[in-house]
């Protein structure tokens, strides 16, 4: 599974980073990047979807 971060829609909620802080980082300007080219480790698939779900901007989208 990998996540995608369109970082022109992120508006710096951080809700992803709170929901999966092992995918999600903010950084020095307040916006979501993200971590292991966004690759989801093993058992963190269901916080990446939750992640994607809580993003009031539809900023994350996954694939696989």
């Amino acid at each position: 599974m990998k996540v995608f971060l369109d970082p022109i829609k992120c508006s710096g909620y951080g809700a992803c980073a709170d929901i999966c802080p092992s995918l999600f980082v903010i950084d020095e300007f307040g916006f979501a990047q993200l971590l292991n080219g966004g690759v989801v480790a093993a058992g963190d698939e269901d916080s990446a979807r939750n992640a994607a779900a809580g993003c009031a901007e539809n900023a994350i989208g996954i694939e696989g």
